[in-house]
């Protein structure tokens, strides 16, 4: 997806930075709230004559299953990629976590890829595949694909990647492969 706007005719900014946001998180996290809201609601107002077991199991699976989606999808609506002269650093949802930073000197190589989708990474999230590589999949469209010196690959969806990509050569060669920095 080429860009005039972003065409990088010129020199290369002190730091780089994109991202990507997936909006449908959101509504996935609205499902994680209403289970909470849900497992309240039974511990608050509940008429089970049951027992106390089954009202306690259903109240604490209620609210586990809320806040482990709400969580979990909270922490990939959206994905930052930061390039300055030393390090390509990602880092995912509001708290910025999960986090991680390669040293240019550990990257061999970063090439353009035009369609990444959750489906060939196995779906949203920072994800591991040993044919693959690694990857941080926020949304389907275009990414970065770094090549690692240790024969590893790692994929981030983000907005305007091609042009992360002409920053990370450039400043690839000015790095000597392996070098301690």
């Amino acid at each position: 997806m080429r860009d005039p706007r972003h065409a990088d005719d010129g020199p290369q900014p002190e730091v780089w930075t994109g991202r990507a946001t997936n909006r449908v998180q959101w509504l996935l996290a609205l499902v994680g709230a209403a289970c909470m809201a849900l497992g309240i609601e039974l511990a608050v107002d509940s008429a089970w004559t049951s027992g106390v077991a089954p009202l306690a199991m259903s109240v604490v699976g209620c609210i586990a299953a809320g806040l482990l989606v709400l969580f979990g999808t909270l922490a990939f609506v959206h994905v930052d990629l930061r390039l300055d002269k030393e390090c390509v650093e990602v880092r995912c949802g509001h708290m910025g976590l999960p986090r991680r930073r390669i040293p240019l000197s550990h990257v061999a190589g970063a090439e353009f890829t035009a369609l990444v989708t959750p489906r060939h990474w196995g779906g949203w999230g920072y994800r591991w595949r040993p044919e693959k590589g690694t990857a941080v999949v926020v949304r389907r469209g275009e990414g970065v694909v770094l090549s690692l010196w240790d024969g590893h690959t790692f994929t981030i969806t983000v907005d305007n990647a091609e042009s992360a990509v002409r920053v990370i050569r450039e400043r690839l060669r000015t790095i000597t492969p392996g070098s301690g920095r």
